[in-house]
């Protein structure tokens, strides 16, 4: 800021001008302005929305191999080791067969590779969205006529749906039997989906994820995992139940169980016990000795070598009818487009799924980011997963996000760049072109073990629910309510459920928010809460208020009502009290608001008493984030109310948005010029108090003179 000279030489000290803004330019103009802006076309700029795209383009220049590539390449193998057991796993989640995991493996990591902003995030297969996914199929394969229940080769079923040849397998989606179907589902499914992503990229809705709180995420993330477990103990029991849909999935499917619990296959229940066992004694140990470890132990990839081939040298499916995997084509099936139809019958089902997994994908994106001390783009977040999603269902592939797990493999593990997902795609190629049909009697209660010991982390979060509740209870109500939601319910109406608690949380704590009158501190300039502080006095002749929340629709009343209530004195009723009464009672006569009107009730609208009259009231406008219409229309009330008593309203502290608000909205009269606002506007309590004090002097003495 910059002091005017005249001011100097009359005040003798530095004084405070305010800047005026610029006039904004009309809605025309701007929607002008930004056609032209997006219609300018030139080879620089097309360059650069190329590089904005693709931002692969830009760091691969400036690769160093000698620093980066060792940890990419041993992240990437990781990672790859990882994704092929978990890949095969999470396809019981989606009701889907093996292959298509694999399929959805490899082409996401190729597709992030080139669109993605964040360095150590590993985009896949997720087992929340899996679910989400198996939900949909299940509910579409009943509404069909087929049985979800019946997912794979079992007692009663000694051979494969699948052949073993990518090209037999496509020759035989002509008839379009259970397996097909439900990757049609699928496909459609993630189509959606990420169309809705891709949108919302473009439009630059990034920051909605943002409104989905990390207390929501984590109840969610808690209530699908009860989910996913309850899911899979029929595959730990070797049992079959039906596959419930709609509310109280997660009870219905424990009645199931527990109804069915003397037909449970001994076999896969004790293979359950030993996989079990050895997955999380593995896991304890690489977590507790984590920083001795370089490279995590593949513990799942050897869980299921080890049990592959002891099921297919001990023909457990033959001889006791354990569930296997079945047969696993090799290569690629050729490229279709989802189903019209089908898109129009889940569109709503994947506003929820596009919703979840942007939300995960960001968060973790940005959280790397922070940790690592780079910058990633939401938007641009958005477009990599929703085209993660987009190009790959037409490729037999269902939906993808970011996955923590992974991630925090891929950083431990010397990741520096996503050249490792290239890495790990390349693992998965190998294993979908060469070693597929090597995992047919892989038993799926093996299956049911990685997917189980995956949930640890999830499970572990109902730990943080104490310490949630001793540092906001409102949170900790959102974590709950979203958990118990998700599993008495559904994930969808959990997911819902959250999002609403969130933000009737926000809005009750904007809708009252605290208020208090400041007081000072002996005769320097600092104005605080007695509340908060000792020894503060309040100061004579004003009252200094302060409400710590925004001023809008919702708590314009409580920003009365408290405003009132701490000054004693209702201007509102007080000005219509005096109206009644006559003119001859107005404004002028008894100088500053004081006095009990003697008529009047025993009501809510009483006067201070006259030890403690005011003649101005200050308004620290600090905490005031923002105005809408209603609370403008509240201030400009206040206003004349308090003119009408002869009581100056001042404001201090307003924020450059509450200023302009206030200035477009007419507060400061019809002259709104530098000294209508300098009359109204102080940078500090102190000022405004100075100069409420300087008036009332000014005003007495001119009424001593008349």
């Amino acid at each position: 800021m910059e002091a005017s000279p005249e001011y100097m030489e009359r005040g003798g000290r530095l004084l405070l001008v305010r800047r005026r803004t610029p006039p904004s330019p009309g809605l025309g103009e701007a929607l002008k302005a930004g056609l032209r802006r997006s219609c300018a076309c030139s080879v620089q700029g097309a360059w650069a929305q190329l590089q904005a795209l693709f931002p692969a383009i830009c760091w691969l220049r400036q690769y160093r191999p000698r620093e980066a590539l060792a940890g990419d390449v041993m992240s990437g193998l990781v990672i790859g080791i990882i994704l092929v057991p978990q890949a095969i796993a999470y396809s019981l989640l989606a009701g889907l067969q093996p292959i298509y995991s694999l399929y959805t493996s490899f082409f996401s990591n190729l597709i992030y590779f080139l669109m993605g902003t964040s360095r150590h995030v590993s985009v896949g297969i997720f087992s929340l969205l899996s679910l989400m996914v198996g939900q949909v199929v299940d509910r579409e394969l009943l509404l069909a006529g087929f049985d979800p229940a019946q997912d794979g080769p079992g007692p009663g079923a000694n051979h494969s749906s699948l052949n073993s040849s990518a090209a037999a397998l496509a020759l035989g989606l002509q008839d379009c039997a259970r397996d097909c179907y439900a990757i049609r589902v699928a496909t459609a499914l993630t189509l959606v989906a990420g169309v809705y992503q891709v949108l919302m990229g473009i439009l630059g809705l990034g920051f909605v994820s943002a409104y989905l709180s990390q207390p929501l995420l984590d109840g969610f993330a808690m209530g699908a995992s009860v989910t996913i477990l309850t899911s899979q103990l029929r595959h730990l029991l070797g049992v079959r139940v039906p596959r419930h849909q709609g509310p109280g999935l997660v009870v219905s499917t424990w009645l199931s169980l527990l109804r069915s619990a003397g037909q449970a296959n001994l076999c896969d229940v004790l293979t359950s016990a030993v996989c079990l066992a050895v997955l999380l004694a593995a896991k304890e140990l690489s977590d507790r000795f984590r920083h001795r470890l370089r490279v995590p132990l593949p513990t799942e990839l050897l869980v299921i070598v080890v049990a592959t081939l002891v099921s297919h040298f001990g023909q457990f499916h033959g001889r006791f009818g354990s569930s296997v995997a079945g047969d696993i084509p090799t290569g690629f099936m050729a490229p279709r487009v989802p189903d019209a139809g089908l898109m129009w019958r889940v569109a709503l089902d994947a506003a929820s799924l596009a919703l979840v997994g942007s939300a995960f994908s960001i968060s973790l994106a940005e959280m790397f980011a922070r940790s690592h001390g780079y910058t990633v783009r939401a938007n641009q977040e958005l477009l990599a997963v929703g085209c993660c999603n987009v190009l790959p269902a037409f490729f037999h592939c269902f939906a993808t996000s970011a996955a923590l797990a992974k991630s925090l493999v891929k950083t431990a593990t010397g990741c520096r760049t996503q050249l490792s997902s290239v890495v790990s795609a390349a693992v998965v190629l190998l294993v979908l072109l060469v070693l597929a049909p090597l995992f047919r009697d892989l038993q799926r209660s093996v299956l049911a073990c990685v997917i189980v010991v995956s949930l640890r982390g999830a499970l572990r979060k109902m730990r943080d629910v104490p310490r949630l509740w001793r540092l906001s209870p409102a949170d900790a109500l959102v974590w709950v309510a979203t958990a118990a939601t998700c599993v008495l319910v559904s994930t969808e109406a959990g997911l819902l459920a959250g999002v609403l608690l969130s933000l009737l949380s926000l809005a009750g704590r904007t809708r009252r928010p605290r208020a208090a009158l400041l007081a000072r501190a002996g005769g320097s300039s600092f104005f605080g809460d007695p509340a908060e502080f000792e020894g503060l006095a309040p100061e004579p002749g004003v009252q200094v208020f302060r409400f710590t929340g925004p001023l809008y629709y919702a708590n314009k009343d409580f920003f009365l009502q408290s405003l009132y209530s701490l000054t004693g004195l209702d201007a509102g009723c007080e000005v219509a009290r005096r109206k009644e009464r006559g003119p001859g009672l107005g404004a002028g006569t008894g100088g500053p608001a004081g006095g009990r009107d003697p008529g009047s009730g025993s009501g809510a609208a009483s006067l201070v008493p006259a030890a403690t009259r005011f003649h101005a009231v200050v308004i620290d406008c600090a905490p005031l984030l923002f105005l809408d219409v209603a609370g403008l229309a509240t201030l400009q009330e206040l206003h004349r109310d308090y003119g009408a008593l002869g009581i100056s309203l001042l404001l201090a502290c307003c924020n450059p948005s509450v200023t302009d608000t206030l200035r477009r909205g007419g507060f400061l009269g019809e002259d709104q010029g530098d000294a209508a606002e300098d009359g109204q506007l102080f940078p500090s309590v102190h000022c405004a108090v100075q100069a409420a004090h300087a008036r009332h002097q000014e005003l007495a003495a001119a009424n001593s003179i008349l």
